[in-house]
């Protein structure tokens, strides 16, 4: 263990709470980002904590997907510090490969999470210079006290569901995509599946191979780009691309490649954005749709693209352009957010939003010993990245100071003199 617990009367019910010194920071989080922060703070001799609200690490991709997703990029963009995927995982690997993959990296690193332990409130204390994070579990409240802080409860932490006139009166089944799992159940349904992003898109590909009968809603313009172009991938090119010429001439050649690949879209009811992929990507953490089979069941009617919806009804639902249409079930794709404002007592790293407010790469580091990791909206390598750099920040410190203190002791006192 990397702490000392410090709650000596804690047996006769005199401290309200335990109170645990962390010689090192704490990562709040199991997920790809916070494992893989672990793993670099592991490796420059860094002692750590990791709390995470589920019981297993990556509660996302374990309990939050549906079975036949795979990585949308291929394993050398998504892999972790320090340990690459195996050579026998396929060039996308699957969602049990990729948890497979988690998992060896936890046991490699070492990292064992403080599972069930649900973040209620972090606050820096200027008075002691040191962060006091409060968790809550079925065995009670624990508050950490800590040098250093890494936010890595990510981009999609809290599921969005959207308010739609009438949805509450629809008397057929209602899910979000992070409680779907497979089309199997929906064989033979209308189903009306609200989003088209990746996961849209995803979802209705799956219904359809399952004999259902979906139809998608696209309420906005959205990029939709070939997975692949002539065995390559779309994104290895563009990185390629990106090293040479600059942005806005790459955007210009991928939607030429898109044309010529995928075709007009726009006739589909697929209208492109008036900004560039990579562009949109960039300032808006807009992600473009990478084509992995949807395209051919929209071109053949299997999957039906509608329009805005205006109102729910028992049995129906109507769209924007005054259509109506029998369903029988809702998949909400409308994506996920951040939760770090309703915890975190900060506003200078993070916004409103849940988001660093810098722009990357300069999100990853805030004041008082504050970083973030996993908020680039650039996939695992962006995580990565933070991981690294935020790591040797803290291990720099640590050499130069920390060994040199003895301050689990001060803390002790200063425990001991809060209650």
């Amino acid at each position: 263990m990397d702490f000392n617990l410090l709650h000596p009367a804690d047996h006769e019910g005199f401290f309200p709470h335990r109170c645990v010194w962390v010689n090192g920071p704490v990562i709040v989080g199991a997920g790809p980002s916070g494992l893989a922060t672990a793993a670099c703070l592991r490796e420059q001799g860094v002692p750590f904590v990791v709390v995470e609200r589920a019981d297993c690490i990556a509660s996302l991709w374990q309990k939050r997907t549906y079975d036949r997703l795979k990585l949308h990029l291929p394993k050398q963009f998504c892999q972790l510090p320090r340990l690459p995927f195996p050579e026998e995982f396929p060039e996308y690997p699957s969602k049990k490969q990729f948890i497979q993959y988690l998992e060896s990296y936890a046991k490699k690193f070492e990292i064992s999470p403080q599972f069930n332990e649900c973040v209620q409130s972090a606050r820096y204390d200027e008075t002691s210079g040191l962060w006091r994070v409060k968790t809550e579990s079925s065995s009670g409240e624990v508050e950490y006290i800590c040098r250093w802080l890494v936010v890595a409860t990510g981009e999609n932490a809290e599921c969005v569901m959207p308010e739609i006139e009438g949805l509450s009166e629809f008397a057929g089944e209602v899910l979000h995509v992070s409680d779907y799992k497979s089309g199997e159940k929906f064989k033979g349904k209308k189903v009306l599946v609200v989003g088209c992003g990746n996961s849209g898109m995803e979802v209705s590909l799956d219904l359809c191979n399952h004999e259902a009968s979906p139809s998608m809603v696209v309420r906005s313009s959205v990029h939709v780009l070939p997975r692949e172009v002539l065995g390559k991938s779309t994104f290895e090119l563009a990185v390629l691309l990106m090293k040479w010429l600059p942005l806005w001439l790459v955007d210009k050649l991928m939607l030429i490649l898109a044309w010529f690949v995928l075709g007009n879209i726009e006739k589909y009811g697929l209208k492109r954005p008036s900004m560039g992929p990579l562009e949109l990507k960039n300032t808006k953490g807009k992600t473009p749709v990478l084509d992995i089979g949807t395209l051919s069941k929209i071109r053949s009617g299997d999957i039906k693209v509608v329009a805005g919806i205006k109102k729910f009804s028992e049995k129906q639902v109507e769209f924007i352009n005054g259509e109506k249409l029998d369903i029988d079930s809702v998949v909400l794709a409308t994506g996920y957010r951040s939760n770090v404002p309703f915890w975190l007592q900060e506003r200078e790293l993070f916004g409103k939003n849940g988001f660093p407010k810098a722009a990357f790469p300069h999100g990853w580091k805030g004041k008082s010993g504050l970083y973030a990791v996993g908020f680039t909206r650039r996939g695992l390598s962006g995580a990565a990245s933070d991981a690294i750099k935020i790591a040797e920040d803290i291990g720099t410190v640590w050499r130069q100071e920390i060994k040199q203190k003895n301050t689990p002791i001060a803390c002790l006192r200063r425990c001991i003199s809060q209650f």
